[in-house]
């Protein structure tokens, strides 16, 4: 029987021992700082926005020779509760600060625009994000996407209304913006960044639905400016 949203939230009993259970096994909400790169004028090396996060080895990031790749360092990871929201820097957000329940991600296609602060948790456990404009991604082409996710482990994806390139790719630290949903460096940004353990924070952590997110029926997204009382999406 599909669960609204509605009555997801009325169970603060059940939803605050869920909460509990997932901020335990998240570990610590404090992990080490992560220093982001930089390059002096003379260097060869690729710049801070392209080049790995300095924890990360180049050899085990394959991604940075993915043409147009973003990469940020993010360090800040603690979880909020719902409907507390995030003052993400980047749209679609890709790492920081996020709400403790997950958006399921073992090879969700979801068709309603999800709320930030579950698809980032999503990324902090290895999981690769694809959202798309719905306006610009339609029929065969949005088809062919789904195909790339339906029943994958450690992927899902969403409709991102507003977005200002036809797709973008998320894992946790990285993303990369696409005019063509066929681009070839979709496979790649996938192979390169799904359960890459050297590029997101909880090796071995879940997928699986956390139950007091319904996937049927998820909280949506919310394209409002996040207002004064949001929390700042850190380092």
């Amino acid at each position: 029987m599909t669960k609204g949203v509605n009555s997801v939230r009325t169970r603060p009993l059940l939803l605050g021992a869920a909460v509990l259970l997932m901020a335990t096994a998240c570990g610590s909400t404090e992990p080490p700082a992560v220093a982001p790169s930089s390059t002096s004028p003379n260097s060869s090396a690729p710049p801070a926005s392209q080049a790995p996060p300095a924890s990360v080895p180049a050899d085990k990031d394959p991604s940075t020779t993915i043409e147009g790749i973003e990469i940020h360092p993010y360090a800040s990871r603690n979880h909020i509760q719902a409907p507390q929201r995030v003052a993400y820097d980047q749209s679609p957000p890709f790492g920081g600060n996020h709400d403790a329940v997950w958006a399921t991600c073992n090879g969700v296609v979801y068709t309603k625009a999800v709320r930030n602060e579950h698809m980032v948790h999503a990324l902090e456990h290895g999981a690769v994000w694809i959202a798309y404009n719905p306006e610009l991604v339609t029929g065969d082409a949005l088809a062919k996407l789904a195909q790339k996710v339906t029943n994958q482990p450690y992927t899902l994806m969403s409709p991102y209304p507003g977005l200002d390139k036809p797709v973008s790719l998320q894992s946790w630290g990285h993303r990369l913006k696409l005019a063509d949903p066929a681009d070839p460096r979709v496979d790649q940004f996938v192979k390169a960044l799904r359960q890459n353990s050297y590029t997101f924070p909880e090796p071995g952590a879940t997928c699986d639905p956390t139950g007091v997110f319904d996937e049927t029926n998820p909280p949506p997204f919310d394209p409002t400016p996040p207002g004064a009382g949001a929390v700042p999406v850190g380092s």
